[in-house]
């Protein structure tokens, strides 16, 4: 076999397969950060998101608190199984723009800074960026209604 088409040649199959792994674990990913937030996985809860969006001077932070959960779930939820895939990366690209520059604030980019920095906002957003321009596809319910 050529060594050049091993290292760079892809086909549809592995495209496809690609993009069904990598929206299966990020939309998962965001799914268990809304979770988080509603208490019932990891030790957060609302109250306590809630009381962090308050420490950073977030307005109207009871509600700024669920439309980020809300996101997250939706989004994830749609991403993971690829419905309306390229509106659901603009609503998490757009949570984690929001993220990463209230959230993070101050942190730089690495996420082991002190504060934390914007590296994993950052990186999701550019993931779920890639999702849009390449789109859900095959295996998605996109391509089957759609």
């Amino acid at each position: 076999m050529d060594l050049g088409v091993l290292l760079v040649e892809s086909n549809a199959f592995l495209t496809n397969l690609a993009i069904l792994i990598g929206r299966v674990f990020i939309g998962v990913c965001f799914i268990t950060h809304a979770l988080g937030k509603l208490g019932v996985v990891g030790s957060g809860n609302m109250q306590g998101f809630v009381e962090w969006l308050q420490s950073l001077g977030v307005p109207m932070a009871p509600i700024q608190a669920r439309v980020a959960m809300l996101s997250e779930l939706i989004g994830g939820s749609l991403l993971t199984v690829g419905l309306f895939t390229r509106p659901a990366c603009a609503l998490l690209i757009a949570t984690m723009i929001v993220a990463g520059r209230i959230g993070h604030r101050g942190g730089g980019y690495l996420i082991t800074n002190e504060p934390q920095g914007a590296e994993y906002t950052i990186n999701l957003a550019a993931i779920c960026f890639v999702f849009a321009l390449l789109g859900p596809g095959v295996v998605s319910l996109d391509a089957l209604i759609f």
